[in-house]
């Protein structure tokens, strides 16, 4: 359920002018970053197809620093919601919907800067004669692979204030929810030192809601940037690498077999291209693989995947 009635109507075209800016925003930075500009593709829903809209990729491969990254924009709409947005909303069965949003992966090098994820969408479900019921969703979450206890303080840090005026009880709200959410429940792990996640946002109508969306996508950049500003020039070997590879593993199974996004994407038709860009270049899987005690490598597992408080 919303956490208020959708009293206001929602301003669809502030919202996609913001984020295609923040999408803007977000790639010439890490671009410039990178020393690797942001390449752009473009793209439009064919006739016939399930979804009607578009959006646009930008994408790195094989960058300076970023081996991936991809920064999508996207603003669809269909005439059914698909399941997995209905699940918890059934009297919403039977609406279309448009769903916009921008949502990013970004798969550094270098094994000691951290992989991390953003998102920040709407989504309104319509309906001939009634009145077009909304809400936001999205959050930002750290997956290192070497951890740094000033980097997670860092990242939640940042979190923290971007939703302080919206309410005192939204970053230790949302941040449960985040530790929830990216929880492999087959693997009994967290996928990494979490940070914010919310759904079904709409509390305060749509001003105040779209205002505590933007502060969170604002904030992106703050929370990101100092940690791979202060990591990049770390140096590492193969044994990191294969660490890293190992636990991308883990990403993947996330994305494939817990994500409700990718989830959402793939039921309603969505642009594979486009919501499997959240994978990484390259991952293994090892057979009941264990760290050796006392190393990095275990202190990952000891030290920073179990739930902990970050500020």
């Amino acid at each position: 359920m919303t956490d208020s009635p959708n009293c206001a109507s929602p301003d669809s075209a502030a919202v996609r002018a913001w984020l295609a800016s923040l999408q803007t925003q977000i790639a010439d930075t890490l671009g410039a970053f990178d020393g690797t500009p942001f390449a752009t593709d473009n793209w439009q829903r064919g006739p016939g197809e399930k979804l009607r809209g578009g959006g646009c990729t930008r994408i790195i491969e094989g960058g300076q620093f970023f081996e991936r990254g991809g920064i999508g924009f996207s603003d669809v709409s269909g005439d059914a919601l698909p399941p997995s947005a209905t699940a918890a909303r059934p009297e919403l069965n039977g609406r279309g919907f448009e769903a916009m949003g921008v949502s990013l992966v970004l798969h550094p090098r270098n094994p000691y800067c951290p992989t991390v994820h953003m998102n920040v969408r709407m989504l309104l479900a319509t309906k001939a004669g009634e009145a077009p019921v909304f809400w936001f969703g999205g959050g930002m979450d750290l997956t290192p692979y070497y951890g740094f206890e000033e980097d997670a303080q860092h990242f939640h840090r940042v979190c923290r204030d971007a939703l302080a005026p919206y309410g005192a009880d939204l970053y230790p709200r949302f941040k449960r929810w985040c530790d929830d959410y990216f929880f492999l429940k087959h693997r009994n792990e967290a996928r990494g030192v979490g940070g914010i996640f919310f759904d079904d946002y709409a509390a305060g109508g749509f001003d105040e809601a779209f205002g505590m969306l933007k502060s969170v996508g604002d904030g992106f950049l703050k929370a990101y940037v100092p940690i791979i500003e202060k990591r990049r020039a770390a140096p590492y070997g193969e044994a990191e690498r294969e660490f890293q590879a190992y636990r991308r593993g883990r990403y993947v199974e996330f994305n494939l077999v817990c994500d409700r996004g990718t989830h959402f994407g793939l039921q309603s038709g969505g642009r594979t291209e486009s919501i499997l860009m959240s994978m990484p270049p390259g991952a293994t899987w090892r057979y009941d693989w264990q760290p050796q005690p006392g190393t990095p490598e275990a202190r990952l597992y000891s030290d920073f995947l179990p739930v902990r408080d970050w500020v």
